[in-house]
């Protein structure tokens, strides 16, 4: 019964030692082999792997896909123009060389986020200074961020940290400037809102001007049409009287001192002083003839 006993303990511990001289690597990850606390392998391959069993050779696992650096707030920059800007960029990258990123945060991946982020930070500031506002929003944002990308290739490079891609997600004004850009915006607005009010009074002027002109002009050719006709009327009538009246000129006296007489003793209050012997009363003292 001892033996038996003796037996499958020692069968157990020999089990325990040879599960722990093996280990798996998936193709997610990096197996890094330590004896006595130094670097003795970097396994890349995914597989089944040996080793010896702990204390003198122990494994640690590094992430092999591509990770994503997203900082939750946007960092404040500022421009050529010595204004504020908020930018919010994200990162792709991915450990290359395992046993420097290792050495250098010693498999703490926080703490390689954490430097990251001071690189991304320091790549944007040195690019975001040489240029104005309107350069980072529009006018040269993919120089902007083809020139940070190389940059952070060549500081990540150093901590065994590849760089897949890095972007821009958001540029924006802070809320002091929004304001002033909003206000300057509305300005120019007004502007040119002024300057079409001020567009159109100048044409519409123009176009009553015009109107007033020809106006003028028209009822002046009608005034003179009118004349003319009035007058070859006038000059018509003066030939028919002068006709008519000059078969019998002495009928013709008689009507025009008719005529002169209606006009003369048209209101009954009239007073005239005239002598009654004088030729305007020729008719009535003589109304046979």
């Amino acid at each position: 019964m001892n033996r038996l006993v003796t037996i499958f303990v020692a069968g157990f511990i020999a089990l325990m030692l040879l599960s722990s001289t093996v280990f798996v690597v998936d193709q997610r990850r990096f197996a890094i082999v330590f004896a006595l606390g130094e670097v003795r392998e970097v396994i890349a391959e995914p597989g089944l792997h040996f080793k010896l069993p702990p204390p003198f050779q122990n494994v640690i696992y590094l992430d092999k896909r591509i990770l994503t650096l997203d900082t939750p707030d946007a960092d404040r920059f500022i421009t050529a123009e010595k204004k504020n800007i908020l930018v919010d960029a994200f990162v792709k990258w991915r450990i290359v060389e395992p046993r420097l990123y290792y050495v250098s945060f010693s498999g703490d991946e926080r703490a390689a986020r954490n430097r990251m982020s001071q690189i991304v930070k320091a790549a944007l500031n040195d690019e975001i200074t040489k240029r104005t506002v309107r350069e980072v929003i529009s006018g040269e944002r993919g120089r902007v961020m083809e020139a940070v990308r190389d940059k952070v290739v060549a500081e990540a490079k150093q901590i065994g940290v590849g760089i897949v891609d890095v972007r821009l997600k958001r540029v924006d004004y802070i809320d002091q400037i929004n304001d002033s850009v909003y206000d300057r915006m509305r300005a120019e607005r007004v502007r040119v809102a002024n300057e079409l009010r001020s567009t159109g009074a100048a044409e519409s002027e123009k176009i009553r001007a015009d109107a007033d002109r020809q106006r003028t002009v028209i009822l002046a050719e009608a005034f003179r049409e009118a004349e003319k006709i009035k007058g070859e009327g006038d000059a018509k009538a003066s030939a028919i009287y002068s006709d008519a009246f000059g078969k019998n000129p002495e009928f013709y006296k008689f009507y025009r001192s008719l005529e002169a007489y209606r006009a003369s003793f048209k209101d009954q209050g009239d007073v005239m002083v005239i002598d009654t012997n004088s030729e305007f009363f020729k008719y009535f003292k003589n109304p046979g003839k």
